[in-house]
């Protein structure tokens, strides 16, 4: 017969793999805080703790886990991100500089090291060398405007 005893350890161990795998389920960091109790239960036993103090142990760790650093992993991970624009709608509202005099019907801007056909939203003329604001993207055109001060043009 098997001395239960001297394999504790090894059963907190799978314990915690077991909730180390409905971690990757859930991606709530619960049960990842729960498998750092479980080895803290191992811990215990490796040691040669008695199963009554074992179980504090685990239980102690999960909870400290579960009350102080879970709510940091939480935030870091969990951080409201303004979603990125990508494509067309990733342009609009970045800073461009007229290479060719922009006009209602046609002219040229770099944006972000990138230069576009550009044609002027509200019929302004825009000389080289004039900071504009990209409005929209009509095609493969920049619309542009104006720009109030000059902005970072890598964006």
């Amino acid at each position: 017969m098997v001395d239960v005893e001297n394999y504790a350890w090894l059963i907190w161990i799978v314990v915690a793999l077991g909730l180390g795998a409905l971690e990757i389920a859930t991606v709530d960091f619960t049960f990842l805080m729960l498998a750092g109790g479980a080895l803290g239960g191992s811990a215990a036993a490796a040691v040669g703790a008695p199963f009554p103090v074992q179980a504090i142990v685990a239980a102690a760790t999960a909870m400290v886990l579960l009350g102080v650093v879970r709510p940091a992993v939480h935030r870091r991970f969990r951080t409201h991100r303004p979603p990125t624009s990508i494509g067309v709608g990733g342009y609009r509202g970045r800073s461009a500089i007229v290479l060719e005099t922009v006009t209602a019907t046609g002219g040229s801007v770099r944006i972000g090291g990138e230069t576009w056909s550009a044609r002027s939203d509200n019929h302004d003329v825009l000389a080289p060398g004039e900071h504009a604001t990209v409005v929209e993207i009509d095609g493969a055109t920049a619309v542009v405007e104006r720009a109030e001060a000059p902005h970072d043009t890598n964006r």
